[in-house]
Parts: C-alpha cells; sequence; structure tokens
C-alpha cells in the first residue's frame, strides 16, 4: 500500500517517529510544522490521509479540520487527530469538529502503521461514516 499521508505535527520527536514509522512501511509522507504549512501542502498535493496534531502553533488542528472540510477539493481527505487529549468529552469534540477518527499521544511505535492502515481500509470501503469514526486508543 503506498499512500501519501501528510503529517502535521510541531514536536520534532513525534514527528520524526511517525515519518520514520510510515516510511518503514512504504507509505509516502510528507510533513508540515504548522497548521498553515500543512493547508498549504494539503492543497498543492492532495494527500490520500492527513494525520493532525491537535495542538499546533497558530492555527490549531480544530482550524485545520474547519478549513479542510470547508473546501470542496479537500473535505473528502480522512483526517485523523494525534492528541493527548483524555479527558472525558474530548472524543465527541474531536469527531464533531470534523476528525475521521483519532489517535492518542504517547504514539506507540508497536502499533502505530497497523492503526493507521487499519483507519485506511476501514475509510476506503465505506466503514466510517461521518460523526461515527472509529477511535483507535494506542
Amino acid at each position: 500500500m503506498n499512500t501519501r499521508i501528510l503529517v502535521i505535527e510541531d514536536n520534532p520527536a513525534n514527528l520524526e517517529l511517525m515519518v520514520y514509522l510510515l516510511d518503514a512501511y512504504g507509505h509516502q509522507t510528507m510533513t508540515a510544522h504548522d497548521g498553515l504549512g500543512g493547508l498549504a501542502l494539503a492543497r498543492r498535493e492532495r494527500p490520500d490521509l492527513i494525520i493532525c496534531d491537535v495542538h499546533l502553533p497558530g492555527l490549531n488542528g480544530y482550524g485545520v479540520i474547519a478549513i479542510l472540510k470547508s473546501e470542496p477539493t479537500l473535505c473528502s481527505i480522512p483526517v485523523i487527530a494525534v492528541t493527548a487529549l483524555a479527558m472525558v468529552g474530548d472524543r465527541e469534540k474531536l469527531l464533531t469538529a470534523g476528525f475521521d477518527g483519532y489517535i492518542s499521544k504517547p504514539v506507540e511505535p508497536e502499533r502505530f502503521v497497523g492503526v493507521i492502515e487499519q483507519f485506511l481500509k476501514s475509510s476506503h470501503a465505506g466503514a466510517s461514516a461521518p460523526g461515527r469514526a472509529p477511535h483507535f486508543p494506542q
């Protein structure tokens, strides 16, 4: 599976880990360190999937998802939030905002790519309905 994945993450260690794992499994990655850069890259490259941190400098993940889902050429791209948020109601807030799923931080290397590939399979099969997207706990 050679999927083009955009990773929007401002923490260098988290970004390096996610890119390393995705690349090792044959996915093509592109990266952005902030929300505005991620949007520009998404518009230019039209990735198959976007992994987006929620807490970003400038335009945060909620701002990124609002813009992505409002643009006709980008709204169909699945977006997975990667976040340390684990409070009651956070899952619903993320899904209501438009994220198609989320992965909890810290990212577990042993499971990360499998979770992403599981999400890709379910989204390609149409298994994820808006607002009913899966949470992939790490």
